[in-house]
C-alpha cells in the first residue's frame, strides 16, 4: 500500500512564481461524494490516471493511482463524473531541499492557490518559504474532493482564505 504524507498550506503573495520552474494543467473529477475513499480520474496534460485515496483528514492517508488512456479519461470526465472538473495549473518550486507543489484553482475555485509539500514522515523538518501562509492540512474544505462539491466561489467571506 503506498502511503502519501503532505501538508497543506494556503499561499500569501506571488514570491514563489520567479521559482517555479516547471508547470501542467490538471484537470479531475470525482466518482463518487462520499464513503471510504475518493475515486476520480486526472488528466495531466496529455497523460491520464485513475486515482484512489483514503478519505481522511490529515497529513498521511492511502493512495493508489494507475494510468489509464487519455481518451478514456476524458470520456470519463464528459460523462461519469459526479460534478464538473476542479481545474488548476500546479507548478513545481524547489525550497531548502523540497519541493513545494503550488496549485493555482481555475474556474469555480479560482482564485484559490494552495501549496503542498510531501514528506517522508508526518513529523519531518522543513524550512518555510516567505510565501506560505496558514496550514490548512486538517481543513477538509480544501481538499480536491471537496472542492469539486463545494466550490471555493460558494463559501461564504468568513469561511474561505
Amino acid at each position: 500500500m503506498a502511503v502519501e504524507i503532505e501538508r497543506k498550506f494556503l499561499v500569501a503573495g506571488d514570491g514563489w512564481r520567479d521559482e517555479a520552474y516547471q508547470q501542467k494543467h490538471f484537470a479531475q473529477g470525482y466518482f463518487n461524494d462520499s464513503g471510504r475513499a475518493s475515486v476520480r480520474v486526472r488528466i495531466e496534460d496529455e497523460t491520464a490516471n485513475l486515482n484512489i485515496k483514503a478519505a481522511v483528514i490529515g497529513s498521511a492517508r492511502a493512495e493508489y493511482e494507475y494510468a489509464i488512456p487519455l481518451a478514456d479519461a476524458q470520456d470519463m470526465l464528459a460523462s461519469l463524473c459526479l460534478t464538473e472538473p476542479v481545474e488548476k495549473t500546479r507548478h513545481w518550486v524547489k525550497h531548502e531541499g523540497h519541493t513545494w507543489e503550488i496549485d493555482v484553482f481555475e474556474g469555480a475555485n479560482a482564485p484559490l492557490i494552495v501549496a503542498e509539500i510531501e514528506l517522508g514522515a508526518a513529523d519531518e523538518a522543513f524550512a518555510r518559504p516567505a510565501w506560505l501562509g496558514r496550514e490548512i492540512t486538517d481543513d477538509k474544505r480544501y481538499y480536491n474532493h471537496a472542492l469539486a462539491f463545494a466550490p471555493y466561489r460558494d463559501w461564504a467571506p468568513e469561511s474561505g482564505a
